[in-house]
């Protein structure tokens, strides 16, 4: 197996089944990611030496998922120089929208990439590291073309499905 160049990172492993939408979809295009816990409030210590030493295992891209205050990618955003991107978990009476506002929510000079709430936001994180690591691979940049061309082929399957049920 190859080195991981990706690496998933979430508050709890309650989250694992949220995040594992990033691992299929990174999957799906060849790149090889770690995978791991980390707490921004119950390890920060952890979390800080994570986010310092990920760059010098080869990590390129993180994507760190979190609940509640989702402080997580912030915090590991402010370690490194590395893209973050943050995936809000629905994880209290809120859905996921306390999640949402504390991802999104950085201060000017620490940059996070946050996508939508949940699952679709973990497949979209594992999409977006794709395309960042396509920048620089070229096989990687081929499947990202493919992914697109099957997400168009698959809509005019259902239109031409809906055009049949409907008669026109």
């Amino acid at each position: 197996m190859s080195k991981p160049q990706v690496s998933i990172v979430m508050g709890s492993d309650s989250d694992l089944d949220i995040m594992r939408e990033a691992a299929k979809a990174l999957e799906e295009f060849g790149i090889a990611y770690e995978i791991d816990v980390t707490s921004a409030h119950r390890s920060p210590e952890r979390t800080a030496e994570y986010a310092r030493k990920a760059a010098g295992r080869g990590i390129r891209v993180i994507i760190a998922g979190a609940g509640g205050a989702a402080h997580l990618a912030g915090v590991i955003a402010a370690h490194t120089t590395l893209p973050v991107i943050g995936v809000p978990i629905p994880s209290t009476a809120l859905n996921g929208l306390d999640s949402l506002l504390a991802t999104v929510q950085m201060p000017a000079g620490i940059p996070v990439a946050t996508v939508a709430i949940g699952k679709p936001g973990a497949t979209n994180a594992g999409i977006l590291a794709a395309q960042i690591l396509g920048l620089s691979s070229a096989a990687v940049e081929k499947k990202l073309d493919a992914h697109k061309e099957k997400l168009a082929n698959g809509v005019e399957e259902k239109s031409k499905k809906l055009r049949i049920t409907l008669g026109t």
